[in-house]
């Protein structure tokens, strides 16, 4: 036969109320109705569960065999419909695997675990390799927040604009461009240059504007990561192109001297993606707001 959840909900009214009446306005129902379904309840169980004892009504012993089991399995049934409001996301233990772009991972991530320990001290973070984003890294549960240039994915994952941001040149304190009050295009191409790509690609769209103004850069080095290319760019005469408010804490940290590109850059966008399975998700969302927090921070120049 075909169960019916409801005829749960039904008996356990009728075992607590002894009562087709109340049991009714207990579940906001007809009289009549809920004498129906005591009908059909009876031929569930072979057996009529409730008898009549003068004007009342009183359980069989199957029905009482039956009552502290029914009102379990009735009360489990609600709190599966019941929106959570116990666990509060500030207090929960939880470790969330986060995909962010090497430019990020030395700038924004510290910041990222400075709020996490006020805000939500039980949240730790794994931050997994960049090499993932060309798998379907979010929809297989491998990460659970991207955060960087969030490229066309899989059609039903959620992304959200964060910032946008503006590129600017660094080089070290003695390097001679430091010296220069406005660096030219002719300057700038001049000088030698370190690029971040995780690919290895030493051209990009910077080349591309250089060569349609008739110049050309030396790439002398091409590294991985954002953090190896600012070092480098520390210890030797290079040039590295950087985000000028989210690499801030980081050129200041290394001591390096900034400048503006003298070309029309592309601004970067920076975003964040989830999958809808962690949408409505109390702790997640709370990691999805302090990122905002941050970045909006950031934004500000604060």
């Amino acid at each position: 036969m075909d169960y019916d959840l409801n005829l749960i909900e039904a008996l356990d009214a009728l075992l607590a109320e002894n009562s087709v009446t109340k049991a009714a306005a207990r579940l906001h129902t007809s009289a009549p109705a809920m004498s129906r379904t005591l009908g059909r309840l009876r031929r569930a169980f072979d057996d009529p569960l409730l008898v009549r004892a003068g004007r009342d009504l009183v359980p069989t012993p199957r029905a009482l065999e039956l009552r502290a089991e029914v009102h379990a399995v009735a009360t489990r049934a609600r709190a599966l419909f019941t929106p959570s409001s116990g666990a509060d996301p500030r207090t929960a233990v939880r470790m969330f695997d986060l995909q962010v772009t090497d430019m990020l991972s030395t700038t924004f991530i510290p910041s990222l675990i400075d709020d996490l320990r006020t805000q939500a001290p039980g949240i730790s973070l794994r931050v997994r390799p960049e090499n993932l984003e060309d798998t379907s890294a979010l929809r297989e549960g491998v990460v659970d927040l991207e955060i960087g240039i969030i490229r066309p994915g899989d059609p039903e994952i959620h992304s959200e604009t964060l910032l946008t941001e503006t590129l600017i040149g660094a080089v070290r304190p003695q390097h001679p461009l430091a010296r220069v009050k406005t660096v030219s295009a002719k300057r700038f191409a001049a000088a030698e240059h370190v690029v971040v790509s995780r690919r290895g690609r030493a051209h990009g769209p910077i080349d591309e504007q250089l060569a349609d103004r008739g110049l050309r850069r030396r790439v002398v080095a091409v590294v991985p990561s954002f953090a190896g290319a600012l070092h480098l760019t520390r210890g030797t005469d290079v040039v590295c192109v950087a985000p000028a408010r989210l690499g801030a804490p980081m050129l200041e940290t290394l001591g390096l001297h900034t400048f503006s590109i003298p070309l029309t850059l592309p601004a970067m966008t920076i975003g964040m993606a989830w999958h809808p399975r962690n949408h409505h998700d109390r702790t997640h969302r709370l990691l999805r707001d302090r990122t905002r927090h941050i970045m909006a921070a950031a934004g500000r120049g604060g």
